[in-house]
């Protein structure tokens, strides 16, 4: 079984397209929300907030794609250990239609879904991956705000920071500075979609 061989031989990520597609959207998701987080606090935070919140979601703002998402919220949520210790004794598999179970020694059930593609993805931690997912997208609306916020507080200092660059004095809009006669000035908004896909 691929699966049981990629975490055996500690290829996690090798084990992501035997995933089931909701799971897969879900680590993609997860990565882009922490990354965009990411941006925004790295551009918009003060110490000691920046520092501790950029740790925090360092492992998946930094992952290449979901596949590397999934591999370090495997490792951290115990999966790979348990994935190890089951399915290394499969005894048996069912099917049903477009559902599937292993069942190991242990007597461990290992539910899959047949996807669109003819692959069979498990679907054990899909619920886990989505809940994490709702959480980052909430993050992100959380640090949009708390971003914007710390903003308009350097806009009362005199110098606002957007994008890099240094807004001194000016008229705002609904928190959006005014530059060159009425011009509006690069947004903080971000768009909360993956833009991955798996």
């Amino acid at each position: 079984m691929r699966i049981a061989r990629s975490v055996t031989e500690d290829r996690v990520r090798d084990a992501f397209p035997y995933m089931e597609t909701d799971a897969q959207w879900a680590a993609y998701t997860i990565g882009d929300m922490r990354a965009k987080a990411s941006a925004l606090i790295e551009r918009g935070y003060p110490e000691p907030e920046r520092g501790q919140l950029l740790a925090a979601y360092r492992d998946e703002a930094r992952a290449p794609d979901g596949a590397d998402v999934f591999a370090v919220v495997a490792r951290r949520r115990g999966w790979i250990a348990r994935l190890r210790k089951d399915l290394s004794g499969a005894v048996r598999t069912e099917i049903r239609g477009e559902r599937a179970t292993i069942v190991t020694a242990r007597g461990t059930r290992y539910p899959f879904r047949l996807r669109d593609n003819g692959i069979w993805g498990m679907t054990i931690f899909t619920a886990e991956l989505a809940a994490e997912a709702e959480r980052a997208t909430r993050d992100l609306a959380v640090v949009t705000a708390a971003a914007a916020d710390y903003q308009r507080g350097r806009r009362d200092d005199g110098a606002a920071w957007f994008d890099g660059g240094v807004f001194d004095g000016g008229v705002f809009d609904g928190g959006v500075p005014l530059v060159d006669g009425g011009a509006r000035a690069p947004s903080l908004a971000i768009d909360a979609g993956p833009s991955r896909a798996p």
